[in-house]
């Protein structure tokens, strides 16, 4: 069925969006190929299968806000083994007084200095305020605090009190939050030091990092390749050593997959164990707040210290959140992995599949049992992602209109105010799927579009209930394929979605699942290899992760050695 001119038309004046000439051009061919996509969706049989909107049983309740501590982690540090390279080699280093949290916090903000130029993976850095969170932390000591002293960057769709936070979109220019998320409340009573707020597809939305208002990142593994995205900025800075661990948030991969292209760590926990609090909303069924660091145990340590119930964000579990470094050294032993059964089949690049394959063909020597199993609904999980999704935004996105904040354009009546700063403020990206999620809920399509993909999320729980009554853990690649060069997706909207394709799936049934390097491309780029856990299983998942970060090896084969040659500038 055609998608005409009439139809972009109409779906203009719903969404509120003014298009000019040339991106109407653009956008209708896109939009048509991208509707004939999910419009697969309607050959599945979901006879009797009831709507799920949301994966948590979760009651709406009215009260007033209320700031409350952050969570003892006195244990973190005592539970941990001693290191020498990461967050509690520092630490112990902190407590004999070898070192200075100004120093470490120095060495951070030279070695931003040296690459971000040619990076660009911050919107902006505040070396005067860190300094002087460092030396107040210098004055005060350690205290038990369980990120003591940790230089971290922030994803700039976390809000952060007195600091511009963006999204990465011109429409929320000059926005300053007057109140800090609960996450950045929550990493300061740790003892973290914020540095900067990282760049990021405009509000998430994207594979690559490409789709910000404001500048384009670039791999630190190779300048000319895109870092992966939403958190292409977070994963970055860690990958180029100019954070020693960063937050992003997690839509349908956007912390896994630049993890995986970047060669990093990424964890997503379980819908719910983080607060949302200060989260700008994509989909608010599917975000998820998460750490992105150099090594498992530094992700765990992120984790452990951000998660845990909110009273302000009424979708957080209630029970306290697992202690993630206890029993974390067992590892893969004794664990059920579960392994696709047609991963050999599935379309990815020859290196990820090699990796994923010797993965698979290795779990029993890490003293794991791999057992083949059926992934739930895979060949469609993209295409509901995309209809749910997309319907959420153009949701959340509605109150972005020139009247409360940001962007206002001068105009003649209201009606033409709102569409215009709306056409203005938001890039093509983010209208492209403002539209279709209009689209999608719109009278006439919502039955065959958005409701069949609620009923397909509930397919896919099911599937996953059932499978992990069998399992401990799933082990699947991260991505499709590795880092892919800048611009190479830019005008295919749908093989830059198709970069989720094996990552949609945990946020749709709301499940944690971490990234984890594993090896190189032949063109040196990194390939990350993802684990899924039950839910609320964080515990057994880091196990897993620890696992296979001992068997990859990565960091001691690869990034030790990349580290002297301090990123490539070449095109091959």
């Amino acid at each position: 069925m055609a998608f005409t001119e009439k139809d972009l038309e109409h779906l203009e004046r719903l969404a509120r969006v003014r298009l000019s000439a040339e991106s109407r051009e653009k956008l209708r061919p896109q939009l048509e190929r991208i509707i004939e996509f999910v419009r697969t969706l309607q050959a599945t049989d979901t006879t009797g299968v009831e709507p799920r909107a949301h994966v948590g049983h979760f009651e709406a309740v009215l009260r007033p806000d209320a700031v409350k501590p952050c969570l003892p982690r006195e244990d973190v540090l005592a539970a941990a083994p001693e290191r020498r390279d990461g967050f509690f080699g520092i630490q112990e280093l902190y407590r004999k007084r070898e070192i200075s949290v100004v120093e470490v916090v120095r060495e951070y903000l030279d070695r931003l200095e040296r690459r971000e130029g040619t990076v660009k993976a911050y919107l902006r850095v505040f070396p005067e305020e860190a300094i002087q969170d460092a030396a107040r932390l210098d004055a005060e000591g350690i205290g038990g605090r369980a990120l003591f002293g940790v230089p971290l960057a922030v994803k700039d769709n976390i809000c952060t009190k007195g600091i511009p936070t963006t999204c990465g979109s011109k429409i929320l220019a000059g926005y300053i939050p007057p109140y800090d998320a609960t996450v950045i409340e929550r990493l300061k009573a740790a003892g973290a030091v914020i540095i900067g707020k990282t760049n990021m597809d405009e509000f998430a939305m994207g594979s690559s990092c490409e789709n910000s208002a404001f500048q384009v990142t670039a791999n630190p593994w190779n300048e000319a390749y895109a870092p992966g995205g939403s958190s292409g900025g977070s994963a970055a800075a860690v990958a180029a050593d100019m954070a020693l661990a960063s937050l992003g948030s997690d839509t349908g991969g956007s912390i896994r997959q630049p993890a995986s292209l970047s060669g990093v760590v990424g964890l997503k926990g379980t819908y719910g164990r983080v607060s949302r609090y200060g989260l700008v909303a994509f989909a608010s069924s599917l975000d998820q707040i998460g750490p992105i660091a150099r090594d498992v145990r530094d992700c765990a340590a992120v984790m452990e210290a951000i998660a845990g119930h909110d009273e302000r964000d009424a979708t957080t579990i209630p029970e306290p959140p697992p202690d993630l470094h206890t029993g974390i050294e067992k590892g893969l032993e004794g664990l059920r992995v579960g392994v696709p059964s047609d991963m050999e089949s599935w379309e990815m690049e020859t290196p990820v599949k090699e990796i994923a394959l010797a993965t698979a063909a290795g779990l029993a020597r890490e003293g794991a049992s791999g057992r083949s199993v059926a992934l739930p609904s895979i060949d469609i999980s993209i295409a509901s992602y995309y209809i749910l999704a997309n319907a959420e935004a153009s949701s959340n996105l509605a109150r972005y209109d020139g009247v409360k904040y940001g962007l206002r354009s001068t105009s003649d009546s209201l009606i033409d105010m709102y569409e215009e700063t709306r056409g203005e403020g938001f890039g093509d990206e983010v209208k492209r799927r403002i539209l279709l999620g209009t689209y999608v809920l719109s009278s006439g399509y919502y039955d065959a579009y958005y409701a069949k993909a609620q009923q397909v999320r509930s397919m896919i729980c099911a599937g996953f209930d059932e499978l992990f009554s069998a399992c401990d853990l799933i082990l699947l690649p991260t991505s499709p394929t590795s880092a892919f060069r800048l611009g190479e997706k830019v005008a295919d909207p749908i093989a830059m979605y198709l970069s989720d394709v094996f990552t949609t799936q945990a946020n749709i049934a709301g499940l944690p699942a971490i990234s984890v390097p594993a090896g190189l491309s032949p063109e040196g780029l990194p390939i990350g290899m993802q684990l899924i856990a039950g839910w609320g299983q964080e515990a057994t998942l880091m196990r897993g992760a620890l696992g296979l970060e001992r068997m990859y090896m990565f960091r001691e084969r690869h990034v030790r050695g990349s580290r002297e040659r301090n990123g490539r500038r070449g095109t091959e």
